[in-house]
């Protein structure tokens, strides 16, 4: 998966945009941006990178950006979704 398919798939699967950025640093967000070389995924809480992980291939980052939403998912809106 690449960060174009995962657009693709939160949209399919109704993810709200307020949620996650695909474009790095956003306020209060679940965001993924390229770094270093790699990916890093983290949330974004005024600006600072909570729970920062950092992964060698977009692949490896948009899977774990993916279970991180649908674990919102499941906990704010009792939705979910296959796994991946």
């Amino acid at each position: 998966m690449n960060k174009k398919e995962l657009k693709k798939f939160f949209k399919e699967h109704l993810v709200p945009k307020k949620l996650y950025s695909l474009k790095g640093n956003h306020k209060n967000r679940i965001c993924m941006e390229s770094s270093n070389g790699g990916w890093d995924v983290y949330f974004s809480d005024n600006k600072n990178k909570v729970g920062l992980m950092h992964f060698a291939s977009e692949k490896e980052a948009c899977e774990t950006m993916a279970n991180e939403i649908k674990k919102l998912m499941q906990t704010f809106y009792g939705l979910t979704w296959r796994t991946l």
